[in-house]
């Protein structure tokens, strides 16, 4: 079969050997695969390992074959892939057995994927195969900080710098079907309108005054992931007492922080990534309840899928980008 790998430090689109269902586990054709920033760290990480590994957390298909003691699926489900691996109930971290599919484990980034039962949700029936590939990682991402960790509440107002990742993207629904205010950041003017086309009530120029800009709002909670370019200024217009919950680090990892400051204005700091299979569920029930459409900037061949990789690297998609593997 068909799969974009990484080898001997090099991304190829390469034939491969199929996949084996073991017990417990599924086959899954894959139709479409997300494409998350993740993946595009992960060659970095590995450097020159000779072992080709399929990359891929996100993906949609329909199950092929059953393994042994495989009860509840039936061949030809229409089936979402969950990437938190072995995470099933909602706790405050997850155990050490927790690991996020597509390193150490083969992704979906192939026409197959063998993989546990334990991992497969029903694809919701209104998304379209290119949406369903989509919504997991970055979904539950989001719906876990917005929601469990961040507790947004009806009537208060979240700030989001960086408008136009997918997890960004999910967060203004999210936060928007959930009665909040919605304050997002982006350098692009496109993508400040294109965030309040999708519901964001206000979009700033990340290179704008933003406490001057906000001096009449107040906000309750900021969702960063963006990392030390921003952190600083997130916290600026966080109002005393606020809660600021951090999934991500797109640019430097490494903050400073007035500690003064920090315990002065009372805040909270929370951090965050992916989320457990009940987090998951919840979500797929909130975005079905309120029909919820991921946002696609893209569509893109598996056998370019370096073209999606070199348009995440250069931050300029609003949305998902979208594999498509098969029709």
């Amino acid at each position: 079969m068909k799969a974009f790998v990484h080898a001997n430090g090099e991304l190829k689109y390469t034939d491969i050997q199929e996949p084996v269902a073991n017990k417990g586990e599924v086959i899954v054709s894959l139709k479409t695969a997300g494409v998350n920033r993740r993946d595009t760290m992960i060659p970095t990480r590995r450097g020159d390992v000779e072992e080709s590994l399929i990359l891929g957390s996100d993906g949609a298909g329909v199950i092929e074959s059953l393994g042994e003691g495989v009860t509840g699926w039936n061949v030809g489900d229409e089936v979402i892939i969950n990437p938190a691996l072995r995470w099933y109930e909602e706790s405050d971290a997850p155990s050490k057995t927790f690991d996020i599919l597509g390193m150490p484990d083969n992704g979906t980034f192939a026409e197959k994927i063998a993989i546990s039962a334990e991992q497969l949700e029903e694809k919701p029936k209104y998304l379209s195969w290119n949406e369903a590939a989509t919504v997991a990682l970055a979904g539950l991402t989001g719906y876990r900080a917005l929601v469990t960790k961040g507790q947004i509440q009806k009537d208060q107002t979240v700030f989001i710098p960086g408008a136009g990742s997918g997890v960004a993207t999910f967060l203004i629904q999210f936060a928007k079907k959930s009665g909040a205010r919605v304050i997002v950041t982006s350098r692009s003017e496109l993508k400040r309108q294109q965030a309040i086309d999708l519901g964001a009530d206000v979009a700033l120029d990340t290179n704008s005054d933003w406490p001057a800009e906000l001096k009449n709002e107040c906000v309750d909670l900021v969702i960063e992931s963006v990392g030390r370019a921003t952190f600083n200024r997130s916290l600026e217009v966080l109002k005393q007492g606020g809660r600021i919950v951090v999934f991500g680090a797109t640019t430097e990892d490494t903050v400073e922080l007035n500690l003064r400051e920090f315990f002065y204005g009372q805040y909270t700091l929370l951090g965050t990534t992916m989320g457990s299979r009940e987090e998951l569920r919840d979500m797929l029930s909130f975005i079905t309840e309120h029909e919820i459409h991921p946002v696609i900037d893209s569509i893109v061949p598996l056998e370019k899928a370096t073209e999606a990789f070199a348009k995440l690297g250069e931050s300029v998609q609003f949305g998902k980008i979208v594999l498509q593997i098969s029709q």
